[in-house]
């Protein structure tokens, strides 16, 4: 874990003691009737999944009769930009979803309220129903300031049908970068618009494809360690796939066009994507299916974690607590969630995640939890923004021939460390 350097500002035993004394006594937490309502602002059920959010808030809603829930959705690439203006105009929602990569962000400014005192007090719930590293990815300097919603993480997607036209045999899950580009070759048909492989040359990727060959973003002191051997031979793979060895489709050859809708054309025939895809993925006319992905020295795969968090400045602490507890803990949340293949719920019920498993397509579900036992977290450090997006722009650089992916490493060091003073 890579040490959290940001300074927060602790909530006084006193001012909680208050808080709860006012949401006793209904004029903060209820209305004048006894009824709560609060605000619940997310990204993850859009667009695909707003019937089943609807669905667990009603549950939610029945269990709890004296609250209302009233969500606000937003699509990812807007919703921090909105979350962040509403927390700066004083008018935060009650509780709302944070991706792991950002959770830290706002615990270290005081954004978030503690719940460990609602989890003390909360005889319905128990942290042993939690993935206990999931669980604890949403605590903070030894506070609980986050309940775990679901994880994801990203595998090999790849259409059997490509590869059974080109006699190519399928991914296994000892497959090296090696093994994927010489499949790639084979199934790559530029004058049919036919790829062998795709994943975007990103950070959100890098990081991952970096570990894969043994390297790493940032070291386990938070300081920059762009530019290094193993990052440079992994941006390299990355880049010539596209450049090199035409495997990959360029930004050009995309139009705009998404890879996932690629892959449900037929154009991909590997996709590195998340499982999230699973039910979009559901009704293509091909056969397709998982796998855990390549690796050179070592496996590594993302480990992506959603969770809720509950504002400081919320009048409505403990109706919001209850609300995300309900979210991360909860056998309907969690059915919901497994039934839509809505990423998965962080629960320890085997119960409940065995259908999972029996879903199809893909027939290989294992892979999701295979895939765990090499899993990467998102790198942790204030700036993070700014610091995928410098890197962002300097890999379409290398994607365009204007720098070499070793120059744009050299500039990269230079960019991070600037950022990281600043």
């Amino acid at each position: 874990m890579l040490k959290k350097v940001a300074v927060f500002i602790v909530f006084s035993l006193l001012a909680m003691v208050s808080l709860v004394g006012c949401s006793t006594e209904g004029s903060t937490e209820g209305s004048e009737d006894g009824q709560t309502e609060i605000t619940y602002f997310s990204f993850s059920a859009t667009p695909d999944y707003e019937e089943e959010l609807n669905q667990i808030i009603e549950a939610f809603e029945e269990e709890n009769p004296d609250i209302t829930v009233n969500s606000e959705l937003a699509a990812y690439d807007d919703y921090f930009t909105k979350l962040q203006t509403q927390i700066a105009g004083d008018n935060a929602p009650d509780v709302f979803e944070l991706n792991y990569e950002n959770f830290v962000q706002y615990a270290s400014k005081g954004t978030l309220a503690d719940l460990s005192s609602f989890i003390d007090e909360d005889d319905s719930f128990n942290p042993d129903q939690l993935n206990e590293e999931a669980f604890k990815a949403y605590q903070y300097d030894g506070k609980q300031y986050g309940m775990v919603e679901s994880f994801s993480n990203v595998l090999t997607f790849y259409n059997k049908d490509l590869f059974d036209e080109a006699g190519v045999d399928y991914p296994t899950s000892d497959w090296t970068w090696e093994d994927e580009r010489a499949a790639a070759e084979k199934l790559t048909d530029q004058g049919n618009n036919v790829w062998g492989t795709y994943a975007p040359v990103t950070m959100n990727e890098f990081y991952k494809v970096a570990a894969q060959n043994g390297g790493q973003v940032f070291d386990d002191e938070g300081n920059p360690t762009i530019n290094t051997p193993e990052n440079l031979e992994a941006l390299q793979y990355m880049v010539e796939n596209v450049t090199e060895y035409g495997v990959s489709p360029s930004p050009s050859d995309m139009s705009g066009q998404a890879s996932e809708d690629l892959f449900k054309n037929g154009q991909l025939a590997i996709l590195h994507t998340g499982i999230w895809m699973f039910g979009q993925f559901e009704d293509v006319p091909f056969e397709w299916d998982v796998e855990v992905e390549a690796g050179n020295t070592q496996k590594a795969h993302h480990f992506f974690a959603n969770g809720l968090a509950v504002s400081a400045d919320s009048e409505k602490q403990e109706a919001a607590y209850k609300f995300a507890a309900f979210m991360s803990a909860s056998d309907q949340a969690a059915e919901t969630r497994v039934e839509a293949s809505w990423e998965l719920p962080a629960i320890t019920n085997d119960d409940i995640l065995s259908p999972y498993l029996e879903q199809t397509p893909p027939e290989n579900r294992q892979a999701v939890f295979e895939a765990l036992d090499s899993l990467v977290l998102p790198p942790v450090v204030e700036n993070w923004s700014r610091i995928s997006d410098v890197t962002n722009q300097e890999f379409e650089k290398a994607l365009n021939g204007d720098q070499t992916p070793e120059e744009v490493l050299n500039t990269l060091e230079s960019e991070y460390e600037n950022i990281m003073n600043q």
